[in-house]
């Protein structure tokens, strides 16, 4: 059987535009937002093809890349160094970076996309879409079906796959790394492979098989970043292409989503605190759909199938919480659900996984990961705590009935496989190679008091035997918006820093999904603000327990978390010495108040309606990084946008930028002679996408700008990316 996107995790990828694509590539053929955006990552060599060209080193990079550098250093007076100072002085960074384009890199692979269906694996090699039998899939051995090169466009890569029912056809959608744009390819499979059809701007699709044995592919149809469009085609002697549905409320969001026993196609309108499903009988697709239930505000649903039953994952009733409920097909309605299963409460419900005979939840509670796996002949529950230094989970294919596959990260550490085996009951770890940074490293969680008494949860990362916390670097993340969790997956510039001496810091503030959907009811709209004082509460509480201090603290974000790291430069700039910023949003007012943005009508249930209600705009007012700058000391900022980025807008950002380099050279102004300016770099990329977490050249200039604010040699951090990174 062909995986399937997991239903819950599509949902909320899909329900988060100013989140967006914070990951490049969604490599997985299923999309997970216990970071949204996990790599598969093996312990080999990278196996090059014919048809794929070499990556390009940085020197290339920077030469070929058009990027725009501005620095508050440009605009203020500063003491002229000695050239043959600087000259001897110069650059571990760039030394370093010759030798990493020279040397070989073999610790990690990341895995491309890939699908198993009818004993064949369905995957990128290469610039091509290949397949080949399953228990071949790591050999060279394998059938070109595709080679994206035909689409002539720059760097193309497969974002997702699906097979058709009898493997007559495969459908794949490519995207490109200066675009969120995406072509929809359909390939006919034969002795000689061709391509079909092609379709535009496709967001989610998934076959089904008609009455006829007739292939019938639905697709999505995005424009504008916005997703109402339902369509469904088919191919071969039989060719048609029709509109089958258009959401009319542009606050919507369309996906679809095929259950796992491929029983039903559903469409899934949502936005951000409510949603509504529509069923497709895969056996009978082109009858009119069911409605489940009707949109109601403020209930979200979810649905999976099997024997005939629905199961329903909805924060309807109290309290207000994902909870498992469960109702005949043929009578789909609310007042028919049954409560099923009841989470703890601080319980995110991270996804969900239906077998033959057992429901699988993936939960995080209380800061730590579970697995519930549950009974379905005897509703027994069987709750599993996972091991502590986990902070994520990747789910894996899965056709397999019998197990129940996925991995574990955390940001320093790669992938590790587990597999919880049902007859045996039991959970089984991945053996062999034990990454040394399980015993070279430290994670606690710690918790944070903030000023209404509200525990705010940390994870921190440090060396084992690092001796005098308080005089190392902290990097600390922060997030806190959409109910989305703070990005934990594993990052190999992550792992460098905590080698190098570092100490990370997460913190789980409101507006984030970490304890469930209050916990983000509690961040949003006119309670923004708390979001901001747990960070303040979490930054002071790690210096008052001796990890680092102001002076050799640092604060990253991107997108949406940039609303907060810009609020606390605003309020409290003595607590940091340097912020790094990836496509930030940060003047919420005027992107609110400008409904020509695509969208600013789907983000009013975050952020409010400061164009019609005034207790919204004044509220945002207070907190706005924008409207809130002011002549004063800032820590030194370093700001990555993208200048066609849709989501978040450069005009905005560079407002941003201009805005604090006036308020920072009118106080150098008033300050007088002998005052440390702080530096602000403004690094403006090429391309449409929203975030690019791959990206050497921007993981190298963020890192260089970090050690160079805070003082820190440089060397050996880039000697250790070599490790990592493939230039």
């Amino acid at each position: 059987m062909q995986q399937k996107s997991k239903l819950f995790l599509q949902a909320l990828k899909y329900s988060i535009p100013r989140l967006g694509k914070c990951m490049q590539k969604q490599h997985l053929n299923h999309y997970n937002f216990a970071d949204h955006y996990y790599n598969r990552i093996k312990l080999k060599k990278c196996h090059l093809t014919k048809c794929l060209q070499d990556k390009p080193t940085i020197s290339e990079l920077a030469r070929n890349i058009l990027s725009r550098s501005f620095s508050c250093k440009d605009f203020l007076p500063i003491q002229q160094e000695n050239k043959d100072s600087l000259s001897e002085n110069m650059d571990a960074f760039e030394k370093v970076r010759t030798k990493l384009e020279t040397q070989p890199q073999e610790e990690y692979e990341i895995i491309n996309a890939e699908v198993k269906h009818g004993g064949f694996v369905y995957y990128q090699e290469g610039c091509c879409l290949v397949r080949s039998k399953d228990e071949e899939a790591d050999n060279d051995n394998y059938e070109v079906l595709f080679n994206l090169e035909e689409l002539k466009l720059d760097q193309p890569f497969i974002d997702c796959i699906r097979v058709a029912p009898d493997e007559k056809y495969v459908a794949a959608k490519i995207r490109t790394e200066d675009s969120e744009a995406s072509t929809c390819i359909v390939v006919k499979l034969s002795d000689q492979p061709v391509m079909e059809a092609s379709f535009p701007n496709v967001s989610s699709f998934e076959w089904v098989k008609d009455e006829e044995e007739e292939d019938v592919l639905f697709y999505t149809f995005q424009r504008n970043l916005r997703c109402h469009d339902v369509y469904r085609a088919t191919f071969g002697d039989n060719k048609r292409n029709e509109r089958f549905y258009t959401e009319k409320d542009p606050s919507y969001f369309v996906f679809l989503y095929l259950t796992k026993d491929s029983r039903f196609l559903t469409i899934n309108i949502m936005n951000k605190t409510t949603s509504e499903v529509w069923l497709i009988d895969g056996l009978s697709p082109w009858d009119p759909p069911v409605l489940i239930q009707k949109r109601i505000h403020g209930v979200l649903y979810y649905v999976e199938h099997r024997d005939d039953e629905l199961y329903i994952l909805t924060n309807v009733g109290e309290p207000t919480e994902f909870k498992l409920m469960r109702t005949a097909a043929d009578t789909p309605a609310i007042m028919n659900w049954d409560l099923f299963f009841t989470m703890k409460r601080n319980t995110k419900v991270v996804d969900l996984d239906m077998f033959k005979d057992h429901c699988v939840l993936f939960l995080k509670h209380s800061n730590l990961l579970y697995v519930n796996v549950i009974g379905l002949a005897d509703d027994s529950v069987r709750s599993l705590k996972l091991p502590p230094w986990a902070c994520g989970f990747i789910m894996d294919t899965n056709s397999d009935p019998k197990n129940c596959p996925f991995q574990l990260c955390s940001p320093i550490r790669p992938p590790k496989y587990y597999t919880y085996k049902f007859a045996e009951g039991k959970l089984f770890e991945e053996t062999g190679h034990e990454d040394p940074i399980t015993k070279t490293s430290r994670v606690l969680r710690l918790e944070a008091k903030s000023k209404d008494g509200k525990s705010v949860p940390m994870t921190i990362f440090h060396k084992t035997d690092s001796e005098d916390l308080q005089k190392k670097p902290l990097l600390v993340h922060v997030y806190g918006a959409y109910g989305m969790d703070l990005k934990m997956n594993f990052r190999p510039e992550r792992r460098v820093l905590v080698d190098d001496g570092w100490i990370l810091a997460y913190c789980h503030v409101r507006g984030g999904g970490e304890l469930g959907l209050q916990w983000h009811a509690d961040g949003r709209l006119t309670k923004k603000l708390n979001g901001l004082a747990d960070l303040e509460a979490c930054i002071k509480t790690l210096h008052g327990q001796g990890f680092s201090q102001p002076s050799l603290t640092a604060l990253t974000a991107f997108s949406a978390g940039g609303v907060l790291v810009g609020a606390l430069c605003n309020s409290n700039p003595e607590l940091l010495r340097a912020v790094t910023l990836e496509a930030p949003f940060l003047d919420v007012l005027n992107t609110m108040m400008d409904t020509t943005l695509p969208l600013t009508l789907e983000e009013l249930e975050e952020w409010g309606n400061p164009s019609s209600d005034e207790k919204h705009k004044n509220y945002i007012k207070r907190y706005c990084p924008y409207q809130n700058i002011k002549p004063q000391h800032y820590p030194s900022i370093h700001i990555t946008a993208y200048e066609n980025d849709e989501r978040v807008p450069l005009k905005g950002i560079v407002s941003y930028t201009d805005k604090l380099k006036e308020a920072i050279m009118e106080h150098a102004k008033d300050t007088g002679e002998g005052y440390q300016a702080p530096n602000v770099v403004l690094d403006i990329q090429p391309g449409g996408n929203h975030v690019i977490e791959d990206s050497h050249k921007k993981i190298t200039a963020q890192i260089k700008f970090l050690y160079e604010e805070l003082g820190l040699d440089s060397t050996s951090v880039f000697e250790n990316l070599k490790k990592y990174l493939k230039f």
